[in-house]
């Protein structure tokens, strides 16, 4: 007797169910209680919308709004950086080096998160070699006054996942074959040409994987916010994990929590309508029409 064809599957939807789904069930049940008490971490015998209300409240609001400016500059950042690089590593590189340029982009994470993040905060100290080298040179009067800003946290998240960036992009760009970018300059586009209407187009999946894979956690990022932003720099992942943590309110910092999920998803969406929209006369142009001869 042959098992059935999702049978293979069953482990992966067992573990997408235990360990994803049930957990966010469970963050959006404990959004709708309250914190009972200065010990209690929170209770549903009374649901309601009021920590809702509570998280979208100015002094929250904010938070979400500088997340928001936060994730969206930063992943259009490591995207700008990210394609030139991945482009000639697929398309420029020798073959034969390409497996040591994809081991270099992957060097920062043989070390840890919050360790590579920390060196960002000894860089950027207002005492630290940069601040000194900057005044030496006759760049800067003073010191470095980067440290616990917004520009701070960006340059931090911009290092922690630009690789997330260039490893789709390198493998969207090395998919494209060369015998289609030589067909096009033989159709007479030039190299800008080419790479706008020819490559970019197929290689629009990797696109879109590294545009989500940097964005979605970056918007959570809170230790990159903790270690480099300060007071300036707040994202709504700090507030979340200092309510689970400090608080000890489950309730509000799930609400936070979900809504956070609303926001990446609600972006994500207008994003990509946005890029439809803009696309929609390139695509329309670029359409082949067939119709009977005359």
């Amino acid at each position: 007797m042959r098992s059935p064809r999702f049978a293979l599957a069953v482990p992966a939807w067992a573990w997408l169910l235990a360990f994803f789904v049930a957990p966010i069930g469970m963050v959006v049940w404990f959004s709708f209680g309250y914190k009972p008490g200065i010990f209690g971490t929170h209770a549903n015998d009374v649901l309601s919308f009021d920590r809702y209300v509570e998280a979208l409240s100015p002094t929250f609001f904010t938070t979400f709004q500088n997340t928001l400016w936060v994730g969206v500059l930063g992943t259009l950042l490591c995207l700008i950086i990210g394609m030139p690089v991945a482009y000639w590593m697929a398309v420029k590189a020798p073959p034969e080096r390409r497996g040591l340029l994809l081991a270099l982009v992957m060097v920062p994470f043989w070390t840890n998160f919050l360790v590579r993040t920390l060196g960002w905060q000894v860089i950027l100290a207002p005492e630290g070699w940069l601040s000194t080298l900057l005044q030496g040179i006759g760049v800067t009067d003073g010191p470095l006054e980067v440290l616990y800003t917004r520009a701070a946290v960006l340059i931090g998240v911009v290092y922690n996942y630009l690789p997330l960036m260039i490893l789709p992009l390198f493998v969207a760009f090395d998919r494209v074959s060369t015998p289609l970018r030589e067909a096009s300059k033989d159709l007479g586009a030039n190299a800008v040409s080419t790479f706008l209407r020819v490559t970019v187009p197929l290689a629009r999946p990797g696109i879109i994987a590294g545009v989500l894979l940097v964005y979605i956690p970056l918007m959570g990022d809170y230790i990159t916010a903790t270690v480099l932003g300060g007071a300036q720099g707040n994202m709504i992942g700090q507030l979340v994990a200092s309510q689970f943590g400090t608080a000890q309110n489950w309730a509000l910092g799930s609400a936070m929590a979900v809504l956070l999920i609303i926001v990446i998803m609600l972006s994500i969406g207008i994003a990509a309508v946005l890029i439809w929209v803009a696309t929609l006369p390139f695509r329309s142009r670029s359409r082949l029409i067939l119709g009977e001869g005359s």
